[in-house]
């Protein structure tokens, strides 16, 4: 008898996720490997970390393959997933976790590194095209669909035309550039919710705009 309680006891303490399938799927694009660990193109894998530390997850259920970890949020029950293809098929992973839990690509919400804004930038955006980040070109062509949210974190443009793009995106992140991501980063956190509550005009409101120099918001 004492047997069964224990079970039930147990059962009670698992995390609220588990009893049922996640209704939201939160992506951060990078490159997996510790020597991509902290470039322009991991500025996804990097928010997405800030993000489940805050809620004290840890990412590391490979499943759909990605690192994953469920979290609910604000009653929504998520996924977070760090898909471990490489940028360039990182629709792969995406594709597999919302075809198990039919998850349409509205409930997709994809976080990724932008080289048409500045450092200590970010823009939402409700749905669109790749705007030339092959992550996103990937995510579009395994949903057959744009029309997913996405969150774009600035890293800056290239020194100038001549500069290989992927040089520059697969380039380590300057410490000055660092300061101004982190509170980037709080604010990707504060969106999430936002995000996957499907508030999206709310959070573009409020976070489309913000700028960070690295020390106070302007």
């Amino acid at each position: 008898m004492a047997d069964i309680f224990e079970l039930f006891k147990k059962i009670a303490q698992k995390p609220a996720l588990e009893s049922g399938a996640p209704e939201v799927l939160v992506v951060g694009l990078g490159n997996p490997g510790q020597e991509y660990a902290f470039t322009r193109h991991n500025a996804g894998f990097l928010a997405l970390d800030a993000f489940a530390e805050k809620h004290g997850v840890e990412l590391k259920q490979l499943k759909f393959k990605a690192l994953t970890a469920p979290l609910t949020v604000n009653g929504k029950r998520v996924l977070l997933m760090k898909p471990q293809t490489y940028m360039n098929a990182s629709g792969e992973a995406v594709r597999e976790a919302a075809d198990f839990y039919k998850i349409p690509p509205e409930r997709i919400i994809v976080i990724s590194d932008d080289v048409a804004q500045e450092p200590g930038r970010m823009r939402i955006r409700r749905s669109g095209s790749d705007g030339g980040q092959k992550g996103l070109r990937s995510i579009i062509e395994h949903l057959g669909s744009e029309a997913f949210p996405r969150i774009r974190i600035g890293v800056g443009a290239k020194p100038h035309p001549e500069y290989e793009m992927a040089d520059w995106v697969l380039s380590r992140i300057p410490e000055a550039d660092l300061k101004k991501l982190s509170p980037i980063f709080a604010c990707v956190a504060e969106a999430i919710p936002l995000l996957a509550a499907g508030r999206v005009d709310d959070a573009m409101s409020r976070f489309n705009g913000v700028k960070f120099d690295g020390s106070e918001p302007n």
